[in-house]
């Protein structure tokens, strides 16, 4: 089975050695690289290209324009040859047993269409901060499921397959594609957790979903949210109308209040429970 690792770049070529040294090191040897380069303003191109020099197993592409970060990530799962995909941005890492613990359940259990584990909160320098405990296996088959808290986060993997059979991820979305891509997939089959912390993220001023670019960020998720309920066709969610149209992020997070409660966070892990053994 083999894996893409597709790596879209703007502007963190600085970055990228620590990244290629992390695939350098995967346990599981049937994998590939594929990096698109959204026009890098800075020195990115002739970075990356030194870096990995002539090894065949990475291929670089560059966007004719600067076409944001939906549209680049899109071209990259149609550039991959891997039955198996997962994004690693270029200023971050990933652990040795990464990709090999993901194929691992996509060759065991083929109705899971997606995996995800925990991410380590690193520094500038990559250096550990704190790993984050929030991830755990969510209930699958769930209409009102919209990663609304995060769980569902790195290092998530795919079938590149079922992808195509989604509506693939909205070109035009700047941030949030991620979000916009795991909602789609987990409409169309399981979902498992890698109870794991296999990615490095890394904390630094450029971040596309950091500091100045975090309400950015919201508006975003809060827009990829709405149209995820209107394609499951939800009218009501938890005795409240549904917007007909989207006017703003907080409309719809306060929507979604109510899952951030303890009776269903309770409630959730009782279905998970008897998913898994039943």
């Amino acid at each position: 089975m083999k894996f893409s690792i597709l790596i879209a770049n703007y502007n963190n070529g600085k970055y990228f050695q620590e990244c290629y040294q992390s695939l350098l090191s995967q346990d599981y040897p049937n994998w590939e690289a594929v990096i698109l380069d959204d026009c890098s303003t800075d020195n990115s191109v002739e970075v990356m290209k030194n870096i990995f020099k002539d090894d065949a197993r990475f291929r670089f592409y560059q966007n004719e324009k600067n076409e944001g970060v939906g549209f680049t990530k899109g071209k990259l799962i149609e550039l991959a040859q891997g039955e198996i995909c997962g994004f690693v941005d270029p200023d971050d890492a990933i652990l040795p047993t990464a990709i090999k613990k993901a194929t691992a359940i996509f060759e065991k259990e083929k109705d899971v269409v997606l995996t995800y584990s925990r991410l380590i909160k690193c520094d500038e320098n990559l250096q550990p901060l704190a790993e984050n405990k929030s991830a755990n296996q969510i209930p699958n088959g769930n209409r009102y499921f919209f990663n609304c808290p995060i769980v569902i986060n790195h290092f998530v993997c795919f079938r590149r397959k079922t992808y195509f059979e989604t509506e693939k991820i909205d070109p035009n979305l700047k941030i949030s594609e991620d979000q916009d891509l795991y909602l789609k997939l987990y409409e169309r089959g399981k979902v498992r957790f890698i109870d794991d912390a296999n990615y490095l993220y890394r904390f630094h001023a450029g971040g596309i979903s950091q500091n100045d670019n975090k309400q950015k960020s919201r508006e975003f998720w809060g827009e990829v949210i709405f149209k995820a309920m209107k394609r499951r066709n939800l009218k009501v969610i938890h005795g409240r109308k549904t917007p007909q149209n989207y006017r703003n992020s907080e409309e719809i997070f306060e929507l979604l209040h109510y899952q951030n409660s303890i009776p269903y966070r309770i409630k959730k892990k009782l279905i998970v429970f008897f998913q898994n053994f039943f």
